[in-house]
């Protein structure tokens, strides 16, 4: 098994970058007739987590996520990193191949 970031590039700085789930969304509740203390934390998935990228990147996060699940799985790693997960070498080098040929330099593969 094969894991690489997936990085665009930033719309205002022009670095790649790449989003980090930096803790887990929680979700409360509100209630008409009471008070409910109950929060659930909740982990993005790699789908959520690649689309949360829609204004900072240069390319539509809709069309990256089109062309990455073509050929990988999309993941977040163990330190919240946004991934693409592969079954072989072969798999990341045709996802690196569509994205330059589909967006350029503006989104990237690396280890």
């Amino acid at each position: 098994m094969i894991r690489l970031r997936l990085f665009g590039r930033c719309r205002i700085y022009n670095d790649p970058v790449a989003p980090v789930l930096k803790a887990p969304a929680e979700i409360g509740w509100d209630s008409w007739f009471r008070s409910i203390d109950l929060v659930t934390p909740r982990k993005f998935k790699g789908r959520e987590l690649l689309l949360r990228t829609r204004g900072w990147w240069t390319e539509e996060p809709s069309e990256v996520l089109e062309v990455v699940e073509a050929h990988g799985k999309l993941v977040v790693g163990e330190k919240g990193e946004l991934m693409v997960e592969f079954e072989n070498q072969q798999g990341a080098e045709n996802l690196s191949a569509a994205l330059s040929d589909r967006f350029g330099d503006q989104v990237l593969l690396a280890p």
